[in-house]
């Protein structure tokens, strides 16, 4: 973060000046507090730095200290505080923390260069919030309907109908966590609806303004799935059948108001959507929510499962007291995208043994490893909060995220493109 090194930079510079020359320079400081937040206010007008709630503790500090400096040069009072070095020394160490804490929020979401979407036509978005009317909340005692929130991606002034593409975020996952993906595919002649699973979601905000966080058992569930002696086999897949339930419940939801709407309503995203064209995508357990989604629903024309398991393909064997796969053909085309977390689970760990690459029902599935990828590599989280990404997933990925975000992106477009519009062919590379 280059702002914070200069900030550091010019405290310890100043503190060091003052110590030198044993004296407190306070005016000198007060025109070097103005100066910068002009400097900032320009490079905020000149688009440098791209104005977002990263910014806000910052501005608002230096603004707080151009005016103490401004009010202090106006009043112009003669400095007659004794030069002492150990106030130099606390007031630039309250400085920097100062400092520190107001660049937090740059610090942990930094400013960064978004993926530019290629196709040829311009995307905008709508958010709405659609109660199931025929599903109470089991996550509050409020009595009230399930609530699921959505948002749309969508090519903007487009005369046309586009397939209707379906995304649910993973574990700890948001509606947001694969923008870059949409967007792209918006761009390319797609309507995106991605779905925010209450209470599994790390947070969603409904059109009322309601917030809802993730579930605290729901929460405790996940964390020991995978810590030793936790949970017997036949327990885990009693909590995949629970989480399943929920998600297929809600996608399933979503997709029949949205054909429902698509009908009658002239909101101009349901005017956009061809009906006779849909896919489902996903990352972790909304990838596994996808491919279940298949084996309910007999109109999803091609499926993208992201790092994750079939959980619609795994039985529970009392006597052998393990999974083992079931042996149903999957006939929609799918494409599976694994980061090296899941690709060396596939022979190792029996949750996955559906997904072994020599699993007859899949034969004709596509499948690409990105190498040197870790879980949230295949997410845009490393763009917007390397740090995050790093302490979610133990450590740095060794692929470049640009280029692991922006090839997967261009492979599920490709997918997409000729299995809903015949457009092609699709011969993607076994790794990446």
């Amino acid at each position: 973060m280059w702002i914070l090194l200069i900030m550091l930079v010019f405290e310890i510079a100043f503190a060091v000046y003052c110590i030198v020359t044993k004296q407190n320079h306070k005016k000198f400081k007060n025109w070097i507090r103005i100066a910068l937040f002009t400097a900032f206010v320009i490079l905020t007008l000149l688009s440098v730095i791209v104005w977002s709630f990263r910014w806000i503790m910052f501005a608002c500090l230096l603004f707080i200290l151009a005016v103490f400096g401004t009010v202090s040069l106006i009043r112009n009072k003669t400095n007659t505080k004794q030069y002492k070095t150990s106030k130099v020394l606390w007031k630039s160490a309250l400085a920097i923390l100062a400092t520190v804490f107001a660049l937090t929020p740059a610090i942990i979401f930094p400013q960064h260069k978004a993926p530019k979407a290629t196709g040829e036509y311009k995307v905008t978005t709508a958010a709405y919030t659609y109660i199931d009317k025929s599903r109470s909340e089991e996550f509050t005692d409020t009595g009230k309907n399930r609530f699921v929130n959505v948002e749309f991606w969508y090519p903007k002034q487009a005369d046309e109908s586009f397939p209707l593409l379906v995304f649910s975020h993973g574990a700890y996952g948001i509606k947001a966590s694969n923008t870059s993906a949409y967007t792209e595919l918006a761009s390319h002649g797609y309507v995106v609806v991605s779905i925010d699973h209450p209470y599994h979601s790390f947070y969603t905000a409904s059109d009322d303004g309601t917030m809802a966080l993730i579930n605290a058992d729901y929460n405790r569930e996940i964390s020991n799935l995978n810590k030793e002696g936790i949970y017997t086999k036949e327990e885990m897949y009693g909590l995949i059948q629970k989480w399943m339930k929920l998600r297929t419940d809600d996608m399933n939801f979503v997709i029949d108001t949205i054909l429902e709407k698509a009908k009658s309503d002239n909101t101009p995203v349901y005017k956009l959507i061809n009906t006779e064209k849909i896919g489902v995508f996903g990352h972790s357990m909304g990838g596994a929510a996808s491919v279940w989604l298949e084996r309910e629903r007999d109109d999803i024309g091609a499926v993208v499962n992201i790092d994750a398991p079939f959980f619609s393909e795994l039985d529970y064997k009392k006597e052998m007291n393990d999974f083992v796969a079931k042996s149903v053909p999957f006939t929609t085309p799918l494409l599976n995208i694994y980061s090296d977390d899941v690709w060396d689970q596939l022979n190792s760990n029996s949750t996955y043994t559906a997904n072994k690459l020599n699993n007859e029902p899949f034969k004709d599935a596509y499948t690409v490893h990105f190498k040197g990828a870790k879980h949230l590599s295949l997410t845009d989280l490393p763009l917007f909060s390397p740090i995050l990404a790093n302490i979610l997933q133990g450590g740095k990925a060794d692929i470049d995220k640009y280029y692991c975000i922006e090839t997967e992106n261009k492979l599920i477009l490709q997918f997409f493109d000729y299995e809903l519009k015949g457009i092609g062919p699709f011969t993607p590379k076994d790794t990446y």
